[in-house]
């Protein structure tokens, strides 16, 4: 489309404020399930919306079983996804890593490994997932942006098999 925006475009894109522009944090807590089918649920929105993401986890073991729930989770529409280090993970539209460094473009990010990194706030859209035992870092770095008019926190916990917006 060049330089021109469509519909989607523009209800995707972030909202200047006063010249800056907003970054949305997400805080998903998770008592049930593997992060895996948690990381690929949002996965599945994230693409359906048109986006590039990209994944970290610092564990390779979680980061190779998200990748394989990635592609089994839509049997009728597998979501291609690779590695960092791999040949063409440029042209990846789901790029897994343990670095935070997007080379495919994403603009939306998943803290699967539950590790805030302050590279967070240079998408327009992070997800941080955690579970029990991080739940004092997650409420530290909800602190961490108090006041700032620039970041949308919100913030959501599983009840009874449903995500339930808290905040």
């Amino acid at each position: 489309m060049g330089a021109r925006l469509g519909q989607r475009e523009i209800l995707l894109r972030s909202v200047p404020i006063a010249g800056r522009c907003c970054v949305k944090v997400d805080f998903w807590q998770y008592s049930e399930g593997s992060v895996a089918r948690i990381v690929a649920l949002i996965a599945g929105r994230v693409r359906d919306g048109g986006d590039r993401l990209l994944i970290l986890d610092g564990d390779d073991d979680r980061r190779t079983a998200i990748s394989q729930a990635l592609w089994e989770s839509k049997p009728t529409a597998f979501m291609a996804n690779g590695e960092a280090d791999a040949p063409h993970a440029a042209r990846q539209p789901i790029l897994l890593s343990a670095n935070c460094d997007p080379v495919n473009g994403a603009k939306v990010a998943v803290f699967a490994d539950g590790v805030w990194r302050d590279e967070g706030e240079s998408f327009e859209r992070t997800f941080l997932l955690f579970g029990e035992a991080g739940v004092v870092p997650a409420r530290a770095v909800w602190r961490e942006f108090d006041g700032r008019d620039d970041v949308t926190r919100s913030y959501f916990a599983q009840e009874d098999g449903k995500w339930v917006k808290k905040a």
